[in-house]
């Protein structure tokens, strides 16, 4: 899924994300650019930063991959930390306990909104 660039909201098709895929982002909040995204977790949606809460740096090593091979969790490309893709808890690597940053995410006519926090 591309990168799009709306200030302070994104939108997308919730039919272009089925279960067990993500799509990426960047929103323009407060004069600063947040890259976040999206997954489909069992046909329920979560919208996150897109920064481990560990180091800091992006979870994606590949654009777009987070989903660890089996779909059940989420994998940080750094240190192979893991979050649940329905709640952002950390549930195992050095940031165990911790969460991802969540954004405002609706559904209004099959159409995903996220928006700055």
């Amino acid at each position: 899924m591309r990168r799009m660039t709306v200030s302070g909201e994104w939108r997308c098709p919730a039919a272009r994300i089925p279960p067990g895929s993500t799509a990426t982002f960047t929103l323009e909040c407060g004069g600063r650019a947040v890259k976040g995204f999206v997954v489909n977790f069992e046909g329920r949606y979560g919208a996150w930063v897109n920064s481990c809460p560990h180091v800091g740096t992006p979870l994606d090593l590949w654009p777009n991959e987070f989903f660890t091979e089996d779909g059940r969790a989420l994998i940080c490309s750094t240190h192979g930390a893991l979050y649940e893709p329905d709640t952002g808890l950390c549930t195992a690597g050095p940031c165990a306990g911790d969460r991802l940053t969540p954004l405002p995410l609706h559904v209004e006519n099959d159409t995903l909104v996220v928006r700055c926090g």
